[in-house]
C-alpha cells in the first residue's frame, strides 16, 4: 500500500492565492478559538511584543495553513506570535524532502509543506511551537534564530541536569544515550517569506516514538530519537511546553514570560 500523501499549492501560486482570499477566516478560526494571546511587552532591544497562544490539539493542515495566512496578512505592525500546539499523528515532508526517507506506509498521513528539512513526524505527546517572527524588526537572521531555537531546548534541558548538544549539519538537539551516540530530542523546520518566519520547533515529550522506525528522521537513516521521559524528564506535555515556551520567550526577545501582561 502506498503513503496517503497530502499536496498542497506553493504559497504564491495562483491556486495558492485563490485558496487564502477563500478560506483564511475558517483558518485562522484556529488560532481564534485558542482565545486571548499572553504577550511580553516591547523589548528594550527593539523587535515589538511576542505573543503566545496555546492552540491544544489541533490538525496539522489547517494549522499549517493558518500560520500561512498570518504570514501572508500580516503587515509592519503586526505583533509577532508563538503558536504552542499539538497535533494528532503525521509526518511532514519539507519542499526538498525524498520521498524515499519514508520507509514504509504505516497508515500515518503524510503532509508535504513548505518549511525546510526532510520528513519528520508529530503526534501526541510532542510540544510543537510555530515562530512567527518578523526577523526585519527583530535584527536578527535566521541562522540566529535557529541557534536561538535550539538554544531554548538546551536550557530546557539543562534545568534537569541533562546536556543538550548540536550536531553540525543536522539542525535540532540531541541527547547522549548509552555509549556515547546521539539521540534527536527536538526537531526544528522553518520557512522566510517576505522576511518573516513560520513552522518551527518540535520538542519529543512522552510521545510514541515507534513512528520514527518507518522513515528517516529528517533525512538521516538510522538517527536515534529519544523523548524527555526517557532521559529521566518526568514533565507532562503542558508544563515542558510552558517551560520551553518560557524559554523562548526569553532568548527571541531578552525578556522572561514573567514579564508578560
Amino acid at each position: 500500500m502506498k503513503h496517503r500523501f497530502i499536496d498542497h499549492a506553493e504559497p504564491g501560486s495562483d491556486a495558492a492565492r485563490a485558496e487564502e482570499r477563500g478560506v483564511v477566516s475558517p483558518l485562522l478560526r484556529v488560532v481564534a478559538d485558542a482565545g486571548p494571546a499572553l504577550c511580553s511587552n516591547p523589548s528594550p532591544r527593539g523587535g515589538g511584543e511576542l505573543c503566545l497562544r496555546h492552540l491544544g490539539l489541533a490538525d496539522y493542515e489547517p494549522t499549517w495553513r493558518a500560520m500561512q495566512a498570518f504570514t501572508a496578512g500580516r503587515g509592519p505592525d503586526t505583533p509577532d506570535e508563538l503558536w504552542l500546539v499539538e497535533h494528532p499523528p503525521v509526518f511532514t515532508l519539507g519542499q526538498a524532502g525524498r520521498r524515499e526517507h519514508l520507509l514504509r506506509d504505516i497508515g500515518v498521513p503524510v503532509v508535504a509543506v513548505d518549511r525546510g528539512g526532510q520528513v519528520t513526524y508529530h503526534g501526541p505527546g510532542q510540544a510543537v511551537v510555530y515562530v512567527l517572527l518578523d526577523l526585519k524588526r527583530r535584527g536578527y537572521g535566521v541562522k540566529e534564530l535557529v541557534r536561538r531555537l535550539e538554544q531554548a531546548v538546551i536550557d530546557l534541558l539543562a534545568e534537569h541536569g541533562i546536556p543538550g548538544v548540536r550536531l553540525a549539519g543536522a539542525p535540532g538537539v540531541y541527547v547522549a544515550q548509552a555509549g556515547g551516540r546521539l539521540a534527536k530530542i527536538a526537531a526544528l523546520g522553518l520557512r522566510l517569506r517576505n522576511g518573516c518566519t513560520y513552522h518551527g520547533l518540535a520538542l519529543n515529550v512522552d510521545l510514541d516514538l515507534a513512528p520514527f522506525a518507518a522513515i528517516n528522521p529528517c533525512g538521516h537513516a538510522g538517527m536515534p530519537v529519544t523523548r524527555l521521559k526517557d532521559v529521566g524528564i518526568g514533565l507532562d506535555l503542558e508544563t515542558a511546553g510552558a517551560k520551553l515556551a518560557h524559554h523562548l520567550v526569553r532568548l527571541l526577545t531578552g525578556k522572561d514570560e514573567a514579564d508578560a501582561v
